[in-house]
């Protein structure tokens, strides 16, 4: 069974900084672009930052400069180096991920999502 696990979420001070984590366990799939999406309270998910399996990034444009996303193609994982953090970037952050199954359809899978807050 394939499923994205994302952790790494906390409480911390503006300014401050975290890292995420994500690792998709199973076998059998090769993985696509892997990413980082947020939602906060009463807003729609969105793209934080993705990174395509040849290493091509996109960031937001709230998060360039400060966020950094990077990925292990042979352990099958993502993180996210989130610095300068401020007040709006609190949120719930999700892993994504598009995995190609051996039979060929590639599928769109989400970690459970790791609450981050920023506040003094």
């Amino acid at each position: 069974q394939v499923q994205l696990v994302d952790a790494g979420g906390g409480l911390v001070q503006p300014g401050g900084s975290l890292r995420l984590s994500c690792a998709a366990s199973g076998s059998g799939f090769s993985i696509y672009t892997m990413g980082w999406y947020r939602q906060a309270l009463g807003k729609q998910r969105e793209l934080v930052a993705g990174i395509t399996s040849g290493g091509r990034i996109n960031y937001a444009d709230s998060v360039k400069g400060r966020f950094t996303i990077s990925r292990d193609n042979a352990k099958s994982t993502v993180a996210l180096q989130m610095s300068s953090l401020k007040p709006e970037d609190t949120a719930i952050y999700y892993c994504n991920a598009h995995l190609r199954m051996p039979t060929g359809v590639v599928y769109d899978y989400w970690g459970q999502g790791t609450q981050v807050t920023v506040s003094s």
